[in-house]
């Protein structure tokens, strides 16, 4: 019998288990079996329906599927039933992100990241809406709380890198790229970013 079969079969005891249910839908939705994942949460909420995580699996493959309406009101169902949950807070931040409203976007991933600095998705989103908004001294700050605990990270030491070379914090940039270089010698957009920083420390040192 198939897994989807299993799921039918109310015989299949450990079927009846939220957490295998929950855990199998993540494996779906990871490789794309949208359906089957969708049908997993249904059936994880199903065994217990207090618990967010099921709503977040749906809210996370129907934005995966374009269907962002779908997608908040399930992130939203996460949220009622536990306000403290990270993920759903960045899942309402990319819909506000995808929607046009940077504010509402910075504020959920901000959220988010308070209440989990390790969750990536939101520090990437934070970094993004940064960006477009020009506010920079809470997701700096953010990037090197995440740093710290994941300092092998050549993606987020670039965009903190980026932020502080924005920032005018030209030696602190330099040491950052370096390190990055310093893992990846061929990373070109560092190798130019470096040299963009050097300049700029000539000419500071000039004045």
């Amino acid at each position: 019998m198939d897994v989807v079969g299993q799921l039918q079969n109310p015989d299949q005891g450990w079927m009846q288990r939220y957490d295998v249910v929950k855990e199998l839908g993540d494996c779906y939705a990871s490789v794309g079996e949208y359906e089957n994942a969708r049908r997993c949460y249904e059936k994880a909420a199903w065994l217990e329906p207090d618990e967010a995580g099921p709503y977040v699996g749906t809210g996370v493959i129907e934005l995966q599927q374009g269907h962002v309406e779908d997608a908040e009101v399930a992130f939203r169902v996460a949220l009622r039933l536990d306000g403290h949950n990270s993920r759903a807070h960045a899942g309402l931040a990319m819909i506000a992100q995808q929607t046009g409203r940077p504010q509402q976007a910075f504020d959920y991933y901000l959220k988010s990241l308070e209440l989990d600095s390790n969750n990536l998705t939101a520090l990437l989103g934070l970094f993004q809406v940064s960006c477009q908004m020009g506010t920079f001294a809470q997701v700096i700050h953010y990037l090197q709380v995440y740093l710290q605990m994941h300092p092998g990270d050549s993606s987020v030491m670039f965009c903190l890198a980026a932020l502080y070379a924005r920032e005018g914090q030209v030696q602190r940039a330099r040491d950052l790229l370096r390190d990055i270089l310093a893992l990846e010698p061929d990373r070109q957009d560092a190798k130019d970013l470096l040299e963009e920083m050097e300049h700029k420390a000539v000419q500071i040192n000039r004045e």
